[in-house]
């Protein structure tokens, strides 16, 4: 016994502050969300203790899910995720291909791929909020009046004032910021794969194409599905580039983010909890099955 606590003891003693603030402010502050979504502290009264509290269960997200506004909401969020995704990951890897190229230069350009990465969702978002205006015509601005200064006035449109795609326009600025992080992972992999395997590869008489995809791809593939799990998970918790850029009451944006904040900002504390709840659960379904897998392949290693 008394050998076990000397082996363990100091271990223990180590990561024990680490322990108990996680605890506190990860999984004990969870489960305190977790109980105030199942009550009906819909009004400031109930948050204040003035008016009584009382349990409902899982009806919360029963009402959410069967609301046609929170409904557009995750809509908005797949169409949004999708997008930048897309984007982000075809971008970020054409840029980081393009720089794997011996060219002049390179520092520089990859300099400018990752400045936006510098700049905040917030400080972005209000100069995309005037490259993104949805007037026309003779009030054009932004992207609007730059079409049709080149003659494509075919390309003006309301971007993020859409109701149906609007979500989609606020994905622009989000792949422009992050794409160059996307490229910095797919270069890192392109530099790390041996110089033997592509000429091993020239010499069985592999073109182009086939270096890519039989030697090259394979070897990128982790790297490929680690940029998806991150840019993923930032999608799903999207909420500063669309306040900078749209307003929590217009219809045509809405996340559920957007939502949480509308609702604890009207002390609504109980949907507020229950749409961060949804969240959760949405981001471990992301999250969860890569740790799985990753931690399977440690094992096997």
């Amino acid at each position: 016994m008394i050998q076990s606590a000397r082996r363990w003891g100091p271990p223990l003693l180590l990561v024990a502050p680490s322990l108990i603030l996680v605890g506190v402010f990860v999984y004990g502050l969870i489960g305190i969300n977790f109980s105030t979504s199942t009550t009906d502290m819909h009004k400031a009264a109930q948050s204040t203790g003035q008016a009584p509290v009382s349990r409902v269960g899982f009806q919360n997200y029963l009402d959410l899910l069967a609301s046609p506004e929170f409904q557009h909401s995750l809509m908005n969020l797949l169409i949004y995720t999708v997008v930048f995704l897309v984007g982000t990951m075809v971008v970020g890897f054409v840029w980081a291909w393009l720089l794997d190229k011996p060219i002049k230069g390179e520092g520089f350009f990859r300099a400018v791929y990752l400045f936006p990465m510098a700049v905040s969702f917030v400080a972005s978002g209000v100069v995309w909020r005037w490259l993104l205006n949805s007037n026309q015509g003779e009030n054009a601005s932004g992207l609007n009046r730059l079409f049709q200064m080149i003659g494509l006035d075919a390309l003006q449109n309301n971007w993020w004032n859409n109701v149906t795609f609007g979500i989609a326009a606020i994905a622009i600025p989000a792949i422009w910021q992050l794409s160059g992080y996307v490229m910095a992972l797919f270069l890192a992999g392109f530099r790390g794969i041996p110089d033997e395997l592509r000429e091993a590869a020239r010499m069985d008489g592999a073109n182009e194409w086939k270096l890519y995809r039989h030697v090259l791809f394979p070897q990128l593939t982790p790297i490929a599905l680690s940029a998806l799990i991150i840019v993923g998970h930032m999608s799903l918790k999207a909420f500063d580039l669309i306040m900078s850029i749209s307003k929590p009451s217009n219809y045509q944006t809405k996340v559920p983010a957007v939502d949480m904040y509308v609702f604890k900002s009207s002390f609504d504390y109980a949907n507020a909890a229950a749409v961060g709840a949804i969240l959760l659960v949405i981001v471990a379904f992301v999250i969860v099955p890569y740790l799985i897998s990753l931690n399977r392949k440690e094992k096997i290693r």
